[in-house]
């Protein structure tokens, strides 16, 4: 990674203000899971530790136009403050005199929590102004908040025009695993795509085919290949506009491609559905394809067979529903036995592993689910290409 992290910066008896991804699950005002709150402590307690107080700044869902407390970030506050055996303070905004004041009277080791970016229309328009009075908060800006570096919005992007800019460790982190699947990747290396939609992953099919030795496709956007090829897949979701991209894809890389040969299949979508393993050249009529079935896992184990690295960006079935899960967590349980850097883009595949049983058996668990899919595209990413280069 060529950007600057928070350790090629002097931080002492700075105001360090920071964007983290606090957009954590809540239910009756407190926080569900806070596996993202945890992800951002080696960076907090890396800046306190150097004599520095932390203004900590993060989006929470989607409130409509203006403060709801609903969207209140003061629960992701107590918990964070819970995790670091020390007080957090919490400001009434993200901006303004009040916020101001108390940054300034921050001493060092201190944290203030500030409220909500998106109370303000602003923030997701990029604008320079609210992120201008964001930036006057501070006197450095550390992001690490991978999960929001692909949205140019004032706390991601537009703030660091203003402040001296570094990475924190989990954008560091985010960075160096998800760049050996784009930038100089060990082979063999195997990526693997499922998902619904091959639409919604075109590009990251094209980048990951000039990387990899071969790619693993499932889930729904398996169905669509299959259809390419001219089998009928009956009911299975199948996107009829990407057929021809699909047959253009195997046109020029069949032989580095590999699809279900057999599938769990149902007579409804639908978790009591009635199900059969059948080869997929056999699915009957009113009947559709939820999950791979076990030939199709024995071919996945036999191609990861010695590999060096697995990329995996989306389930290969329906695993929210436990008939149709068997062969994502049995293709979790495959790459944390395989001996090779695995590296889970986030969204479903990091829930996926998690409920496998298997995430700490990961190289790399990605935090950002859109983020990871841009980063895999090949895209700049907006928070990432405004940081300092080293």
């Amino acid at each position: 990674m060529n950007k600057k992290t928070v350790k090629d910066i002097d931080l002492k008896g700075k105001r360090v203000l920071m964007r983290v991804d606090f957009n954590v699950p809540m239910a009756e005002g407190k926080v569900t899971d806070d596996k993202r709150i945890k992800a951002a402590l080696p960076t907090i307690k890396y800046v306190l530790e150097q004599g520095a107080s932390v203004l900590l700044m993060s989006h929470l869902g989607r409130p409509k136009g203006g403060p709801d407390p609903e969207f209140s970030l003061k629960a992701a506050s107590e918990a964070l403050a819970a995790l670091l055996g020390n007080p957090v303070k919490m400001a009434p905004d993200c901006v303004g005199a009040e916020v101001e004041k108390m940054a300034k009277e921050l001493k060092p080791g201190e944290v203030l929590m500030l409220e909500n970016t998106r109370f303000h229309k602003g923030e997701e328009k990029n604008d320079l102004d609210l992120a201008k009075q964001m930036a006057a908060l501070g006197e450095v800006y550390v992001n690490d908040a991978f999960g929001s570096a692909h949205r140019a919005h004032s706390s991601t992007e537009g703030v660091a025009r203003f402040l001296p800019a570094v990475s924190g460790f989990l954008m560091e982190q985010e960075l160096e695993y998800l760049g050996r699947a784009i930038a100089n990747p060990e082979h063999p290396y195997i990526a693997i795509l499922g998902g619904a939609k091959i639409s919604d992953k075109i590009l990251v099919v094209e980048t990951l085919l000039s990387k990899c030795d071969k790619l693993i496709i499932g889930g729904g956007m398996a169905n669509t290949f299959l259809a390419a090829k001219g089998l009928n897949m009956q009911d299975s979701l199948v996107e009829e506009a990407s057929i021809e991209t699909a047959k253009s894809i195997l046109a020029k890389s069949a032989d580095k491609l590999i699809l279900p040969v057999d599938a769990v299949i149902a007579d409804k979508f639908d978790a009591e559905a009635n199900t059969q393993t059948v080869d997929v050249d056999k699915i009957p009529a009113g009947w559709r394809m939820l999950d791979i079935g076990p030939k199709t896992l024995d071919l996945y184990k036999a191609s990861l067979s010695g590999v060096k690295l697995v990329v995996w960006n989306g389930p290969v079935g329906v695993f929210e529903m436990p008939k149709f899960a068997e062969g994502t967590f049995a293709l979790a349980k495959l790459l944390a036995e395989s001996g090779a850097t695995t590296v889970i883009g986030g969204g479903d595949s990091a829930s996926a592993v998690k409920k496998a049983g298997v995430a700490k058996q990961m190289t790399h668990v990605s935090t950002g689910g859109g983020a990871s899919l841009e980063f895999l595209e090949g895209k700049e990413l907006p928070g990432v290409a405004a940081l300092l280069d080293k």
